[in-house]
């Protein structure tokens, strides 16, 4: 039997989290081994956690030992976890959800909370807004370090009144104080409290062991928080708060945005059935924005700003998280210069059993599932690109027969194992790559195309002095030049952008990773190694 390697984090409370996980897959009947690897973000301690420009601050070092197969299994606090994994790795597991509440932990009492004056320790801009949402007049100071060292540095500042913690921490590893209080009040991050298991997607023998931890339950309520998160992630750069509970079949949902000083907080509350759980986030997040929350989200930082040294433009919406991981001496601005806009789907479009599907990006999907219930979408044979894809359709849809990485190698796939004359529905963009179509038609096969949604270009004039420009799309590239001169350097997610922005820019670099974070990694490295 096969060792499961479990890569962890070596504080306290990871190696805690990490032992629990062992203990579970030992009484399973499997053999493991714990792998401690210390993360950027217990190395880095004199910076809050949103100056430091690394992709995954607390998860990056697994992943990396995860895609060089140095362990089987990474354990996390999912809260720490990026909304978008780094290609090739997968959620296996949720585990049964902690306490997901914060906790103020104080030094004699609590009367200071009803004081004018009073300082406050954290190093969570969420917590901070809220805190000063509640308490305006209150001071601030950033706390950084593991459980332990953080506990310590209370006692030893006298002018501190209390610093807040997550109570799950303190509670696992038995450090939680006397003097100490939940902050039911306070809308706690998305997935606290909760304890992640992910792997290789290909390595499926352990991600089959862990999976069989999985807490339903835990892991549909963190789901929703982290897709409402990431839907605010387009166009956000503000604290989000979300929790989930579900009780007599019914899913419980509120959450907030917040401006970075507390001063604008916009909320929702949702109840919906267990079985339209997939929908709440989407929602929820779209009524934050409807409400005041488009306001909220105006970027502190602009290319303007002649402190900074060098300005770049994002061609989509960042998110605080994001946003923060620029180096303090580069300025960004952005905006969305693609928006999507959902079709509605003729029933005549699926009124019958339909043999072959292609679908090729989650937006098809959801425009799908506008259309129609997943009952209505009787699809004998799915094919899809992208793994992200892949896992909506089964989660939303049904069963995908195989997926690609690419439009041209699911092509080829299609070329050799359909026969000749064999007809293909292709839920598209009005925008989509011609590979895919040429291909099929050059051998035989018929396709036809049904116009899913629209990709509408929204660019604006960027300012003569941004010396990068960061795209994630050919569509994006295609949008930036309607209203720019081409004068900079082009950072891209992926080869696909890669080859678009070569075709105007003299000077193109492309990430490592498919991830905006990755991409923002890339600048960074740029402007501050000159």
């Amino acid at each position: 039997m096969d060792i499961i390697k479990i890569g962890t984090r070596d504080s306290e409370l990871a190696l805690w989290q990490a032992n629990t996980v062992k203990r579970q897959l030992e009484a399973l009947g499997y053999q493991t081994k714990l792998v401690p690897i210390k993360s950027t973000g217990d190395l880095v301690l004199n910076k809050p956690l949103y100056e430091l420009g690394i992709t995954g601050i607390f998860t990056r070092n697994l992943d990396i030992a995860l895609l060089n197969n140095e362990i089987d299994i990474a354990v996390h606090s999912l809260k720490d976890v990026p909304t978008i994994l780094p290609k090739g790795i997968v959620q296996a597991a949720v585990l049964k959800r902690g306490n997901s509440n914060d906790m103020l932990v104080f030094k004699e009492n609590e009367e200071f909370m009803s004081l004018k004056n009073a300082t406050i320790a954290t190093g969570s801009l969420r917590r901070k807004a809220q805190w000063l949402h509640r308490y305006p007049t209150h001071t601030i100071v950033d706390l950084r370090g593991n459980v332990n060292s953080r506990l310590k540095k209370i006692e030893e500042n006298e002018d501190w009144n209390g610093a807040i913690f997550a109570a799950a921490g303190l509670n696992r590893i038995q450090l939680t104080p006397e003097n100490s209080v939940n902050l039911n009040w306070m809308i706690p991050a998305p997935a606290q409290g909760a304890i992640m298991i992910c792997a290789l997607e290909e390595n499926t023998y352990a991600y089959e062991a862990a999976a069989k931890l999985n807490h339903e339950e835990s892991e549909i309520c963190t789901t929703i928080e982290r897709d409402f998160l990431n839907a605010l992630e387009g166009g956000c750069t503000a604290p989000i708060g979300a929790i989930a509970y579900i009780k007599d079949e019914k899913v419980y949902f509120k959450g907030a945005l917040f401006s970075k000083d507390g001063k604008q907080k916009v909320e929702i509350s949702k109840v919906s059935k267990l079985s339209e759980a997939h929908t709440i986030a989407k929602y929820c997040a779209g009524t934050i924005i409807q409400k005041g929350g488009k306001r909220i989200m105006l970027d502190d930082i602009k290319v303007g700003d002649t402190a900074k040294k060098n300005a770049v433009f994002s061609t989509k919406k960042l998110s605080e998280f994001q946003a923060e991981l620029f180096h303090e001496d580069i300025a960004v601005e952005d905006s969305d210069f693609i928006k999507i806009r959902f079709n509605r789907i003729p029933p005549k479009e699926v009124k019958n059993e339909i043999e072959n599907v292609i679908i090729t990006s989650k937006n098809a999907v959801e425009s799908l599932l506008m259309s129609f219930s997943a009952a209505e979408l009787k699809f004998k044979n799915i094919y899809c690109v992208g793994r992200r894809t892949k896992r909506l359709i089964e989660k939303r849809i049904g069963k995908v027969n195989h997926s690609e990485k690419n439009a041209k190698k699911l092509a080829e796939y299609l070329v050799e194992n359909l026969k000749k004359e064999a007809e293909v529905t292709f839920f598209c963009s009005d925008i989509r790559l011609d590979e895919l179509p040429e291909i099929l038609a050059k051998n035989s096969i018929i396709l036809h195309e049904v116009q899913a949604y629209k990709t509408i270009n929204s660019p604006m004039k960027v300012a003569e002095n941004v010396g990068g420009v960061l795209f994630y799309s050919p569509s994006t590239v295609q949008s930036y030049l309607l209203e720019n001169e081409v004068n900079n350097i082009a950072f891209c997610i992926g080869e696909t952008t890669a080859s678009e922005a070569k075709k105007h820019f003299k000077e193109v670099k492309v990430a490592k990773l498919p991830t905006v974070e990755s991409v923002i990694e890339l600048v960074n490295l740029h402007f501050i190694k000159k």
